[in-house]
């Protein structure tokens, strides 16, 4: 198993479990499809924790792979028609219609930040180290590195980062907008639970309601103003907000 997945309630916990550094070959990234098809058809989960089990969160693309690939033109090919397969499943991952939080206690390179990067929210250990450098390697971050850090934290940080191979820190990660979270390494696994679990409490369709319109105002081709009025249109028939509504507004002042 390269990935477990457990469900507690609306959270769904999935573990990076391929020793040691969870490095990505064809049988995880089939793995993380399978997660997400499991994840999509519980009803009940709102929320989706990755984690690690591993001294790294994710290393990257599984030297072995690269190594029986890169000596051929049909190996190349190969290698690109994986990276193609890696970008779908992680737009599989960011399009999920559940808040996915990655917690990053390790190092989490490459492909393994492009993971990250796929997830909503990001809470990074005090000691981690992240970062894209494949450049290094004569590479690009092609599993939607290049366009997800750009989008997310602007061009001169992107340039930053990619074009200097640069890797980084967790005060420094949340500094440049990489993650939203910094903690300790002993306490990230407790700081993050808490986060899933309070994010879990929420209405799920709501929830999903407000990524779509989040979406939407990424999307120059899309009114996201009027994304914004047929979502709250269809909130406002619903049951559970019509309940949690009436409750708010029978509070004493």
């Amino acid at each position: 198993m390269t990935i477990s997945l457990a469900i507690e309630g609306a959270v769904a916990i999935a573990t990076l479990c391929r020793p040691p550094v969870n490095a990505i070959n064809e049988e995880w990234v089939a793995r993380l499809g399978a997660v997400l098809d499991e994840v999509e058809a519980a009803r009940q989960v709102s929320v989706l924790w990755i984690r690690s089990n591993q001294r790294a969160f994710s290393a990257g693309a599984d030297l072995a792979l690269m190594r029986s690939r890169f000596g051929s033109d049909e190996g190349r090919r190969k290698m690109v028609d994986f990276t193609r397969e890696l970008q779908a499943v992680y737009a599989r991952l960011e399009g999920l219609g559940k808040v996915s939080i990655a917690e990053i206690g390790g190092a989490a390179m490459g492909g393994g930040f492009e993971l990250a990067l796929a997830c909503d929210l990001r809470a990074v250990a005090d000691t981690a180290k992240v970062g894209l450098p494949e450049a290094r390697l004569g590479l690009l971050p092609g599993a939607g590195g290049t366009q997800r850090l750009t989008r997310l934290c602007g061009d001169s940080t992107a340039r930053r980062l990619i074009l200097g191979a640069e890797v980084v820190d967790g005060a420094q990660a949340v500094a440049l907008g990489l993650a939203h979270w910094v903690a300790p390494a002993a306490d990230l696994e407790a700081y993050t639970g808490s986060v899933a679990a309070r994010i879990g409490e929420l209405p799920a369709a709501a929830l999903a309601a407000c990524k779509r319109c989040i979406d939407a105002a990424l999307d120059e081709s899309r009114n996201g103003y009027e994304v914004e009025l047929a979502e709250t249109g269809l909130l406002l028939a619903s049951g559970e907000t019509q309940q949690r509504v009436k409750r708010f507004l029978e509070k004493p002042k």
